[in-house]
């Protein structure tokens, strides 16, 4: 009885000193390991760019939680290692299903697809603004959103486009003016825009993608948005993203044409051609419209903004620690797959 005691009297002093350690340095020990058992939740987990933000987060040893469709489409892309929930993001219900025990929200939605184009106000505004607003009522903090690498109005405006980025503007101007811990990421093309229209030895360009864009690799917006989600000192920030230079379609043909020893022709086909059945068939699937406002956007792209790309590439490696990808090297990659 005496021995039993004395282990209950060592255990509770053991107990209290461990309190006292808390309140003398300040840190709340249980609060951090909630924290850190809470997950990151990405809406758009299984898209282009947010696949490689999941498997980022991932090396990163976070907990990972998405919204899915089909679970099993998701388990194929993105395994087992990531908690999947399986609904529609237009769903209030999922949504909050989806929130419960999340520290922060990266939100990286696309409707543009075939399939999902007519459920773009949905999916891409309205669902969006459900998250936000079921986010707030959760008091989740952390909320990063990848839009495009820098919607003007005046520019949709002027090609009489405000379809494509309207939805875009209103979001981001929500988002900004919220009380959420926020950071904006203005993601550019990938690299795959090149080789969508490369066929063997041609590369044939609706309108021809004279203007330099700047593009990135997906893996490095990966990194880059997994980091961003984890701090928290880029509240209120707008972060282009970019890979070292700006690309024209030309320039491109001539990188693959000296790294392959494969002469790739760049071939201009008018655009006037896509915009005619873009209109023809409009009112049975918008998609094609869509494709050819992306076409008119990037075949006028702001030389301005293409000035500035090697401004922002050295802005994004001097925030964030990562290696990036380049174009050359993405280039390689593929390239040694096929051979």
């Amino acid at each position: 009885m005496f021995i039993i005691i004395i282990a209950w009297y060592f255990r509770l002093k053991i107990k209290n000193l461990c309190v006292d350690v808390e309140k003398m340095e300040g840190i709340p020990l249980k609060k951090e390991n909630k924290i850190k058992n809470k997950s990151i939740l990405i809406f758009g987990g299984t898209g282009h760019y947010g696949r490689h933000i999941v498997r980022k987060l991932l090396d990163k040893k976070e907990k990972v939680r998405i919204l899915s469709r089909n679970m099993e489409t998701a388990k194929i892309i993105l395994g087992d290692a990531v908690e999947i929930i399986e609904g529609d993001v237009t769903s209030r219900n999922v949504i909050i299903r989806c929130l419960r025990n999340v520290k922060a929200i990266i939100i990286s939605l696309s409707a543009i697809s075939s399939k999902m184009i007519k459920r773009i106000k949905q999916i891409e505004r309205d669902a969006i603004l459900i998250i936000m607003d079921e986010a707030k009522k959760s008091n989740i903090p952390r909320l990063v959103y990848v839009s495009g690498y820098d919607i003007r109005r005046d520019f949709l405006e002027k090609f009489k486009i405000m379809k494509f980025g309207e939805i875009k503007l209103e979001i981001e101007k929500k988002i900004a003016s919220s009380d959420f811990n926020s950071t904006i990421l203005g993601g550019s093309p990938s690299f795959e825009l090149f080789f969508v229209f490369l066929r063997g030895n041609k590369m044939a360009v609706p309108g021809g993608g004279l203007n330099p864009i700047p593009t990135i690799s997906a893996e490095d917006v990966g990194e880059i948005t997994a980091q961003t989600v984890i701090r928290n000192d880029l509240n209120g920030k707008r972060i282009r993203l970019t890979g070292p230079e700006a690309l024209s379609m030309p320039l491109a043909a001539k990188k693959i044409s000296d790294i392959t020893n494969n002469r790739i022709k760049h071939i201009k086909i008018p655009l006037f051609l896509i915009k005619i059945i873009s209109i023809i068939i409009y009112p049975f699937n918008p998609f094609l419209r869509f494709i050819y406002w992306s076409l008119l956007m990037f075949n006028n792209f702001p030389s301005d903004l293409a000035e500035k790309v090697p401004e922002d590439h050295q802005f994004l490696l001097n925030t964030f620690s990562y290696t990036p990808v380049t174009f050359e090297m993405e280039i390689k990659r593929r390239f040694q797959k096929t051979s």
